[in-house]
This record gives C-alpha cells, sequence and structure tokens, in this order.
C-alpha cells in the first residue's frame, strides 16, 4: 500500500520496460541514417540532403499529429494509443527492410514511422498517473526520457557496426525485426491501467481532452514553462545538429566534437535520473526548474565563448544536465499545475513545444553568415532569452500537488 491507502502494483514495472524498449526503437529508427549518411545516399542512388529529410520528417509530421495523438491517448487509453503508434513503428520499419534500396520506400517508411512516434512521446505523463504514485512520478518521467537517450546512443552506433558487419540491407533487416520484436512484446505485456488507480479518488477525474485543452490555452503558466522549454531544448538540440560547424569554428578536431556530444549527452541521462528524483524528494517542482535554466545560462556561455578543451568540456556536461536533465521534471509540472486537464494533452503540448524547437535551429544556421560565419552569437543570444524566461518563471505558482504533500509531510500524516 502507498500514500493515503492506495494499492500501488510490481506489474508497473513491466509496463514500464514494455514502454521504454518501444521508446527506444522509434530513436533507433530516427538516428539510424545519420551516422551512415554518406552510405545511405550511395545505396538509394540519391543526394545527402535527402537523407537528411528522412530524420526530418520526425520533426515535421510530429507538429500536425500531436494533437490527435494526445486526444487518442485521453480517449481510448494509454494501451491501445500507444500500441496503435507502436504497430505503425513495426509495419513502417519492415517496409523499410523488405524494400533496402528503394529510396521510395524509405520516405514511406520514415512518414509511417514519423506519424506513429507522437503516440509514444505523448503518453511518458499518462503512464507516469495512470501507474505510479505521486511521489514517483517525475522520476518515473525521467527514466522513460533515459529511453530516448539510448535509442539515440544504439543508433548511432550501431548502424555503421552493422552495415560494416551485415552491410546496408542486414542493418535494416535488423532493426526492422527488432522493432517488430519490441513492438510484439509492448502489445501482449502493456496493460492500460493497473487493477485500482494509483491515485485517491478525489485526484483520479480529468477534464474532457477538448476542455481541458481550452484550459491550458488561458493559463499564463502554461505559456511561460513552453517558452523555456522551447529555447532550452533549441539550445541543446542546436548544439547537437550543428556541432560540425562549432567544431570548425572552435578548431577542434572531429574526435574532440565527437566526445562533446557524448558529454552533452551523458549529462541529459544523468540530470534526467537525478533531477526528477530530488524533484520527487523535496516535493517541488518550480525552484528545482528555475535554478536549472539560471545554472546553464553560465554554462552556454562557457561553451560559446571557451577556447579550453577541459572547459568546454565542463560547459557541455552542465547544459547537458541542467536542461536536458530538467526537461522531464518540466513536463510532470505542466502535468500537475493543469490539473485536471488529461495528462495526454498537457504532455502532448509540452513534447510539441520540444520538437518545434527545431526552429530554431534553421534560424542559428541561417544567421550564421550575417554573424561572421559564427554560430556563437546565435548560441549566446538564446542563453540570454533563457535566462529571461527563468526571471518569468519566478512569477508561476508551485505544483499544487507539491504543495499539497509537502504540507502533508509538515502535519505528520504523510507516508
Amino acid at each position: 500500500m502507498d500514500e493515503q491507502g492506495v494499492k500501488i502494483y510490481p506489474y508497473r514495472w513491466v509496463v514500464l520496460a514494455a514502454f521504454m524498449l518501444v521508446n527506444v526503437m522509434v530513436q533507433v529508427l530516427w538516428i539510424c541514417y545519420a551516422p551512415i549518411a554518406s552510405i545511405a545516399a550511395a545505396a538509394y542512388g540519391v543526394r545527402r540532403d535527402d537523407i537528411d529529410l528522412l530524420a526530418n520528417l520526425f520533426m515535421l509530421l510530429y507538429i500536425p499529429f500531436s494533437f490527435p495523438a494526445a486526444w487518442a491517448i485521453d480517449t481510448f487509453g494509454f494501451k491501445k494509443a500507444v500500441g496503435f503508434g507502436a504497430t505503425l513503428m513495426a509495419v513502417f520499419a519492415l517496409v523499410r527492410a523488405v524494400f533496402p534500396f528503394s529510396y521510395a520506400a524509405a520516405l514511406v517508411g520514415a512518414i509511417g514511422i514519423s506519424v506513429g512516434q507522437p503516440f509514444l512521446l505523448n503518453a511518458f505523463t499518462k503512464l507516469a498517473a495512470r501507474w505510479f504514485p505521486q511521489k514517483q512520478r517525475a522520476t518515473i518521467t525521467g527514466v522513460i526520457f533515459l529511453a530516448l537517450f539510448a535509442g539515440i546512443g544504439l543508433g548511432e552506433t550501431l548502424s555503421p557496426a552493422l552495415v560494416a558487419s551485415a552491410g546496408f540491407a542486414g542493418m535494416q533487416l535488423i532493426f526492422g525485426v527488432t522493432t517488430a520484436a519490441v513492438v510484439a512484446l509492448f502489445l501482449v505485456f502493456a496493460r492500460a491501467d493497473p487493477p485500482t488507480p494509483a491515485s485517491p479518488a478525489g485526484e483520479q477525474p480529468r477534464a474532457l481532452v477538448l476542455d481541458g485543452l481550452r484550459q491550458m490555452l488561458k493559463d499564463r503558466d502554461v505559456y511561460l514553462l513552453s517558452l523555456a522549454l522551447f529555447l532550452g531544448s533549441g539550445i541543446v538540440n542546436g548544439v547537437f545538429t550543428l556541432i560540425d560547424g562549432i567544431d570548425t569554428e572552435k578548431s577542434l578536431t572531429v574526435s574532440q566534437g565527437a566526445f562533446l556530444t557524448a558529454v552533452l549527452l551523458l549529462g541529459g541521462i544523468a540530470g534526467s535520473v537525478v533531477l526528477p528524483a530530488v524533484s520527487d524528494a523535496i516535493r517541488r517542482r518550480k525552484p528545482l526548474i528555475i535554478a536549472g535554466i539560471f545554472i546553464s545560462v553560465p554554462a552556454t556561455f562557457g561553451l560559446a565563448l571557451g577556447r579550453n578543451y577541459i572547459f568546454e568540456i565542463v560547459s557541455f556536461f552542465v547544459m547537458g544536465f541542467c536542461i536536458t536533465g530538467l526537461t522531464p521534471v518540466a513536463y510532470q509540472y505542466g502535468a500537475e499545475i493543469t490539473h485536471p486537464a488529461p495528462e495526454g494533452t498537457s504532455n502532448g503540448i509540452f513534447a510539441l513545444v520540444v520538437q518545434a524547437s527545431g526552429f530554431l535551429i534553421l534560424l542559428m544556421d541561417g544567421l550564421k553568415n550575417a554573424f561572421r560565419n559564427s554560430y556563437m552569437p546565435s548560441i549566446m543570444g538564446l542563453a540570454i532569452l533563457l535566462a529571461a524566461s527563468g526571471f518569468l518563471l519566478i512569477f508561476v505558482r508551485e505544483s499544487p500537488e507539491m504543495h499539497r504533500r509537502a504540507v502533508s509531510m509538515r502535519e505528520g500524516i504523510d507516508s
């Protein structure tokens, strides 16, 4: 039994594991062409820009399909909606495997997988709310984020190794069959809800999807949190995407640049484990988010202005730890301040903001020539805007649920 007599079921870990596996594979399928772009272009007989399009479709199609996916998650439930998205992912991964040298098949496959992706990414807080007690939910959202990092890392490392050992067609066959197997595991073992709710009776009701969306769009705090997520994600994703140009600008070798991106990724992994757990432990969301933003700003300036390699390593790690690590805390905070809006709707809005931050990468690339072939002014400008968003977050409210639990603890009635 958990707080207020709510029963928590061990099977929640099975559901979590099944959900994390499908999220690992969607990231693998997204990033797998990036480390072998030249090989893929030659295999398909297309330009390298055409290979980049296969990855960019994931961001572009996320935008129109995010709200339908959120609606489906809240209307049909976690298992059916995620199962639908995962099935799309498996079917179209197999399409790529069956026609390994057809760019048309690769394009159709990328479109199908991209359509399925929002059904997975928008369900993080839904799973946490349905299966886990309130005191663990930010931690669980952070754990699910680890699946995204694991998928990126596996896709980046496995693709070249598999092409070298099994060939381009063999790589696609292995990824396609593995995806189908993982999706089958999810469909067999995942459950929509535990036998009894993981929340006290008074906390379970949620608004209808459209009513919840209207409520969120009227909430000032939603816009302020979205702004911080948009800017922070834009900085991190921009550094990941533009690292080749940043390497050149800072006179770094390719191996040094690769190591820095690995440090940024490791910082994000560490932050996604530590910061949500700290937030749950101290029963606070708002102070942790604000502190993380203010710490990340000097780290971002250090990244832009630093010329010492060790200093760059520290800056990259701190930036990944603070910005990426705070994202799951922000997701859970958003779900709590927008109650009774459904979890899928709130998750969908904030995930959409993170995906839309990709447009900042285009802006940074477009402004490069205006700043004498340098990305640094754009990065510093975004850091200043992120600091401003941190000041604005001072005026948002703390999570009502965290406030309630803190009061309960002080009164000695919290478990």
